[in-house]
């Protein structure tokens, strides 16, 4: 019995209704809702890390093991004899000992340490153990020497590659069963190997050329390095950065605050926003047939490369500044033109200092998007085999031949020698740290100079 009730009051509660401490049919139906919405939304954001971090284990774990490389440790003997037989040291001499001699040496100051020591794998002929040698070790060699011929004669120590199926093998990616059936190295090598590694000779260590090296060939996977592909992306990124800035945040400060409002600018809106979603590839087949067939420009360039990548990122970069400028309190702009500013002072004055935070936001990130692009660079020619580095900007570096670190990715990748597998998911990784700092970089500086109002 109610209060209403006890005291002869009439009930006001419409006939039928329940107590607001029990739900109806309705209310049970609209929490069920709500329940399933929260676990929908639960559950997208659970599959989404989840695959996260199954993307991120699969390329760490395949590609930090690029980072090390297995090396040989040998005392060489720089015969003068070999090296120079005229005795001049001159470089005409010196150069027509070919990479051939300097293998020789090597093969020679391997097999001598093994037989000092008493290390022999029956099966294993002097030429198989020069096969634990990269071939990139004699060009180092001679390189070295005709650097500096006064080596010639001398016993030094000489770091060499291992080979890519010795390295392979230190890294668990070939084995002895596997070894069988490959035509480049057998299980007798691999028992050798293992021989090597109790003597001390063979060790594994931390590869900085793979950060530094060149591309090799296909014979070479243990010297191939992200050396031109992080130039190269260096020198594409400064070259959108200074062209796309400007052009970009004056397209915007016009469009948003300059420019009548009429068919003409709603007409190129449009365009803007339908261009920020134009396939990257379409802006490739357009840098080449401008930049490269019209105005011949060098293919695999750093600087077809930037062009091209200033129009894609360039309508990204309009529509995140003028996002930021709207975003602006329009009282700043009242404020300052009612103590007499004119319209420029106001935009450059107050309006675009405020908005600065949100267009440096939005650049690093359209930049770090650029950066990721792979498919208008390999429209220009930027996959091509580059083995010399470009010169300095100022000796025009931005025009001599170049890679990127996506279209690195993408060459490594499609070879067939699982080393180069290796490597692709190694340069994924120095992408993302790329990626990475670029992001937090937007982020401190948001935080930094980000107005609430």
């Amino acid at each position: 019995m109610t209060d209403a009730t006890a005291s002869g009051l009439p009930d006001a509660r419409p006939q039928g209704s329940s107590s607001l401490l029990q739900q109806d049919a309705l209310m049970k139906r609209r929490n069920a809702a709500e329940a399933r919405f929260k676990f929908y939304g639960i559950a997208a954001i659970s599959v989404s890390l989840v695959t996260l971090c199954v993307m991120l284990w699969t390329i760490f774990s395949d590609g930090v093991s690029a980072f090390r490389q297995a090396s040989l440790e040998l005392t060489v003997t720089l015969d003068a004899e070999r090296l120079d037989p005229q005795g001049d040291r001159s470089l005409e001499s010196l150069s027509k000992v070919t990479t051939i001699g300097y293998g020789n040496l090597l093969t020679a100051a391997l097999n001598d340490y093994m037989a000092e020591r008493n290390i022999s794998v029956e099966g294993v002929s002097p030429k198989q153990v020069g096969e634990f040698i990269s071939r990139d070790a004699p060009a180092r060699l001679r390189n070295m020497v005709l650097a500096d011929p006064e080596l010639i004669g001398q016993t030094i120590r000489f770091g060499a590659f291992a080979s890519g199926r010795i390295d392979g093998y230190m890294k668990g990616r070939v084995t002895m069963a596997s070894a069988a059936l490959d035509s480049n190295i057998t299980p007798e090598q691999l028992q050798l190997a293992d021989r090597l590694i109790e003597a001390g000779v063979l060790k594994s260590a931390f590869n900085w050329r793979f950060l530094t090296n060149p591309d090799a060939s296909d014979q070479r996977p243990e010297s191939a390095g992200l050396g031109i592909a992080i130039i190269g992306s260096l020198y594409m990124m400064f070259l959108v950065a200074i062209m796309v800035l400007p052009i970009g945040v004056a397209a915007s400060i016009y469009l948003e605050e300059f420019a009548p409002k009429n068919k003409w600018t709603d007409i190129i809106e449009v365009n803007i926003s339908n261009l920020a979603a134009v396939p990257s590839i379409v802006y490739g087949i357009l840098g080449l047939a401008i930049f490269i067939n019209f105005a011949k420009l060098p293919a695999s360039a750093p600087i077809v490369g930037a062009l091209v990548l200033t129009l894609m990122t360039l309508p990204t970069i309009i529509i995140a500044t003028r996002a930021s400028l709207r975003a602006v309190p329009p009282s700043i702009r009242d404020a300052a033109l009612g103590v007499g500013a004119s319209k420029m002072q106001t935009v450059f004055h107050h309006v675009l200092p405020l908005a600065a935070p949100g267009i440096m936001t939005g650049t690093i990130l359209g930049l770090a998007s650029a950066l990721g692009e792979t498919a208008p660079l390999l429209l220009i020619g930027m996959v091509a085999f580059v083995a010399n580095y470009p010169s300095s900007p100022l000796e025009g570096g931005f025009f001599d031949p170049a890679t990127a670190l996506p279209v690195q990715v993408y060459s490594w990748a499609s070879r067939s020698d699982p080393a180069f597998i290796e490597r692709s998911s190694g340069a994924i990784i120095v992408l993302l740290a790329f990626l990475l700092v670029m992001n937090i970089l937007a982020i401190v500086l948001r935080r930094r100079f980000e107005r609430r109002w």
